[in-house]
């Protein structure tokens, strides 16, 4: 069974300019790691859940606060490690400053023997397309593009 995630991919309008709030995961993997490293807030679905369900839950986990709003469904897309995530776009804004992110635990440094908490977004940004694009991870590119045509279009 694929494993299946869900998120959520904010954006506003600034002089009629889009930007996207992209979240740069936290732990050391990616502690040094800028373009190609950031994504939208998502994660698994849990048994039986509807994806706009997970897609908020997720959210509001790993930002700290409710998305609040209609969303359209940007659809689905298969992730380099195999797994499929459904996104959703949302209008908001978001103050990068109130980040309050969940934890995770881990083994730190390996092999040691310690556990260390690590938050699993350790920042967020406002970025213009451009700037998304190379900044987001490379299997979640497409979603930037269904957004776009969603602005342009309506649909």
């Amino acid at each position: 069974m694929p494993i299946i995630s869900a998120g959520i991919l904010m954006y506003r309008l600034r002089e009629g300019v889009p930007q996207v709030l992209l979240a740069h995961p936290g732990g050391p993997f990616w502690r040094r790691r800028d373009a190609g490293a950031w994504m939208l807030p998502k994660g698994e679905l849990q048994a039986g859940e509807e994806a706009e369900a997970a897609a908020r839950r997720e959210f509001e986990e790993e930002l700290g606060v409710p998305a609040v709003g209609p969303m359209h469904a940007l659809g689905r897309l298969r992730q380099r490690g195999g797994k499929w995530v459904e996104a959703f776009a949302l209008e908001g804004d978001f103050d990068p400053a109130t980040l309050r992110s969940n934890v995770f635990e881990l083994e730190w440094p390996p092999h040691s023997g310690q556990r260390a908490s690590f938050p699993e977004i350790d920042r967020v940004e406002w970025f213009v397309l451009a700037q998304a694009r190379a900044r987001i991870l490379p299997s979640q590119a497409a979603l930037l593009d269904r957004l776009e045509a969603h602005l342009a279009t309506g649909k």
